[in-house]
């Protein structure tokens, strides 16, 4: 295989995840990103379990260089659920820690974590081509060309057996090649921020996700950061932004400089950044994520937990997927849209379980009192609390929040 067969564009969680594992089993790729590194965008800055569990897959080390750096990466442990009426449930991600060598999660600024991944691409096999624009994406019979431009040259890679399309929200690859469409019931706006001096963050760096009344049905976060600092933000899907004229930077300060739940906690903060916006594709819909030629993993695929709006776990795990789909396309000799559909129904085996439970709990949102009477329930029954523990670890679990049943029981049982 030549470098130029196997062609990823975009060198974010996904498109590097994709060349790491590559590199691993030996294939020889090429890179491309418009950047130069290191970039930053902007994001939540979460890694969940999913990032660990598929960094444990590439090398176990690399969990180890997290927790050794205490200036960039902080240990999560938990998630800190926070109704509409302000009570409140503490989730761990692992039922039982006490087995636990590492944090099951981390945060990480996403510049910094994003840093730690481009680093790691293993220049032996990956032809790294960062500050240059990828202009167009052209189908032909003998497989793909595309159409490039850097800081000397415009040029074109010809006759690409498989292009990866890794380059988030606006690929140009999916628009080219798939019929993934922006949808606003299937999409969400985003904010960030970073504070300094936020006050009582969790002592084992819980995430927050607050549903707080005036940003109903989206909600806000604190996510504590190394350094003394935060990041703070809101999300709401697209269509109810629209159908309520809402803005969300607004919103969101107006929430910190009033709101009784948070607004002492905000108190000595201080902004240390511009409020920022983007657009989260949510994987609350089943989409086809590959073609004769191509696989789109992260974003590019829409593959955002619709509920916490988390995406970098999905981005490495279908990058992940894509470099063990590509190994047998090479194998077999076989880059057909029918062979590549394996990929497709590999990710979805796996996530779309977690992806309709996600869904179903964004859906909770539009029923404030609702989230208040399971909290509130949780709260009160310690059983209750450990199965949404369990949830976090265990699909079949998972899917009791789906059932209407789930919340009968609630109401007839203390």
């Amino acid at each position: 295989m030549k470098p130029t067969d196997i062609v990823i564009i975009g060198a974010g969680p996904a498109g590097c995840s994709t060349s790491l594992f590559l590199a691993k089993n030996k294939i020889p790729h090429t890179i491309i990103d418009k950047a130069i590194f290191p970039r930053d965008k902007v994001c939540g800055d979460a890694l969940s379990g999913k990032v660990v569990y598929v960094m444990k897959q590439l090398n176990p080390e690399m969990i180890d260089d997290y927790n050794n750096n205490s200036n960039q990466f902080m240990p999560s442990w938990g998630v800190k659920f926070v109704a509409p009426n302000g009570k409140s449930i503490d989730i761990p991600f692992k039922s039982d820690v006490s087995k636990e060598t590492h944090a099951p999660g981390f945060i990480s600024k996403r510049i910094d974590f994003h840093a730690s991944l481009f680093n790691k691409l293993d220049k032996n096999y990956a032809n790294v081509l960062d500050g240059t624009i990828l202009l167009d994406v052209i189908k032909t019979n003998d497989g793909i060309t595309i159409q490039l431009k850097n800081n000397i040259e415009s040029f074109e890679i010809k006759n690409i057996k498989m292009l990866i399309g890794a380059e988030g929200d606006r690929s140009l690859v999916a628009k080219k090649l798939s019929a993934i469409k922006k949808e606003n019931d299937h999409y969400c706006a985003g904010i960030r921020a970073y504070y300094e001096g936020v006050t009582e963050l969790h002592d084992q760096n819980f995430i927050e996700l607050h549903f707080l009344e005036e940003l109903l049905p989206g909600y806000f976060w604190i996510f504590p950061l190394p350094n003394g600092q935060a990041n703070v933000g809101a999300g709401m899907l697209s269509s109810s932004v629209s159908a309520k004229k809402v803005n969300l930077k607004e919103d969101m300060l107006r929430a910190i400089a009033n709101n009784p739940k948070i607004k002492n906690r905000f108190a000595n903060a201080k902004l240390v950044n511009n409020i920022q916006g983007w657009g989260l594709p949510l994987g609350s819909k089943k989409r086809v994520i590959s073609g004769n030629n191509f696989l789109l993993t992260g974003d590019a695929a829409s593959l955002i937990d619709p509920f916490t709006g988390e995406g970098i776990g999905n981005a490495m795990y279908s990058g992940m997927l894509a470099a063990a789909h590509i190994q047998n396309c090479i194998t077999q000799n076989n880059f057909t849209a029918e062979f590549n559909q394996t990929y497709d129904n590999a990710f979805y085996d796996r996530q779309w379980d977690e992806l309709k439970l996600s869904h179903t709990m964004q859906k909770l949102c539009k029923y404030p009192w609702l989230f208040n009477f399971v909290v509130n329930k949780a709260n009160k029954n310690k059983a209750l609390r450990e199965t949404i523990s369990c949830m976090f670890e265990d699909l079949d679990l998972r899917a009791k929040l789906r059932n209407p049943l789930f919340y009968v029981k609630l109401l007839i049982n203390d």
